[in-house]
């Protein structure tokens, strides 16, 4: 089972994708805000996808995406955003992808799947 690590500031917004993306059969762990360290979750977890909720300070978020691309180079990583520019930042601050808030679910599931497959 593919793994997502989702951050989100919004308890919410984490019920929602970790409901709509095990319904899709992913394994999903969802953190609040900035309460663990990304670095050990990685290792321990070995997602195939991480997402970042860009609104978290665009700064800190920019931040944890350096440090994840400093040690997990080709581990993907989309920002979440209702930032209307995301898509024009998005690449320049590391990010593979983004999402753009309020997500259609058609799209969050086609955004994954650039980055994982479906199985046959």
């Amino acid at each position: 089972m593919e793994t997502i690590i989702i951050q989100d500031t919004d308890q919410d917004i984490l019920d929602i994708l970790k409901f709509a993306l095990e319904e899709e059969h992913f394994s999903v762990y969802a953190v609040l805000e900035r309460e663990s360290n990304f670095l050990e979750m990685i290792e321990e977890l070995r997602p195939h996808v991480i997402m970042l909720d860009y609104r978290l300070d665009g700064q800190t978020c920019i931040n944890i995406c350096h440090q994840i691309k400093a040690h997990y180079p080709h581990l993907p990583v989309i920002a979440m955003s209702c930032n209307i520019n995301i898509n024009e930042v998005y690449g320049r601050h590391g990010f593979d992808d983004y999402i753009a808030k309020p997500f259609d679910l058609d799209v969050l599931y086609s955004t994954l799947r650039k980055y994982i497959p479906r199985k046959s």
